[in-house]
């Protein structure tokens, strides 16, 4: 099984990419991040004629999220459903083969300080209060999508030049080793430990050029799925050619039928 997530930066001005990708690359699940699109904008029958279902939680202008997979997806959530008034859409997730996909796409946050700040690192606690509420750690899941989080000095090519911004701080530390502490494991570095391993380049500065990169678009697992993943794809060629989204596709492959 082969689950994917990828940042498209407007599903709509990347759609000959997505598909061509999904083509060249036949993942199971592809989870997607920055839509930037209601679920009436999306190129639903051109998807499936590919083969694929679709899930949305879409948005006008920002943010959206979505779960494309070959098999019917069942059980779809949207949102993160604690009463908290919060128009941004940022969560979907679904169950498709047995496995429940959580696709989600945190908040960039700004800057440490920040109101954006703020809600980000509120919306990272909303998000573990939900993982309690609906799932376990010992049922196949998957977390995946743009966490704006780089975790680690690894997970940056300069990471003096990252360290207290929004991106990584000691709280979002904090927060990605509370995903490992519930259950979910880091599958890619799992497969991939080297240095080097990123996920996204600013347009700016020749970031991708100079390989001035971070890795702030993670799959995670739990236990069932972690032991099953085999291999671990992060498409570098998605940041080339004309007109690129800033974020590459990571995709997993798991031994589970």
């Amino acid at each position: 099984m082969k689950i994917a997530t990828w940042n498209v930066n407007s599903l709509r001005s990347r759609e000959e990419r997505l598909c061509n990708w999904l083509v060249q690359h036949t993942p199971d699940v592809l989870c997607l991040q920055e839509l930037k699109a209601t679920e009436d904008q999306l190129p639903l029958d051109r998807l499936a004629s590919l083969g694929y279902r679709a899930v949305v939680n879409g948005q006008k202008t920002y943010n959206g999220v979505a779960i494309l997979s070959r098999a019917q997806p069942v059980e779809v959530r949207v949102g993160l459903d604690d009463g908290v008034d919060d128009p941004q859409a940022r969560l979907v997730s679904a169950q498709v083969a047995g496995v429940t996909v959580v696709c989600v796409y945190v908040p960039n946050g700004q800057a440490p300080g920040t109101d954006k700040w703020a809600y980000k690192l509120a919306w990272l606690q909303r998000l573990l209060d939900w993982l309690d509420r609906h799932h376990r750690p010992d049922q196949p899941l998957v977390l995946c999508g743009d966490l704006n989080v780089a975790p680690f000095d690894i997970d940056m090519a300069r990471p003096a030049e990252w360290r207290g911004t929004a991106m990584h701080t000691p709280e979002l530390t904090a927060w990605f080793q509370a995903l490992h502490a519930w259950g979910l494991h880091d599958v890619v570095r799992q497969l991939r430990p080297e240095v080097g391993l990123y996920s996204w380049w600013d347009y700016r500065m020749l970031g991708f050029q100079k390989n001035n990169g971070l890795r702030i678009d993670h799959l995670l697992a739990t236990a069932p799925l972690a032991q099953l993943a085999r291999a671990a794809l992060l498409d570098r060629d998605e940041r080339r050619g004309d007109k690129p989204s800033d974020h590459v596709p990571v995709m997993v492959e798991f031994d589970w039928t």
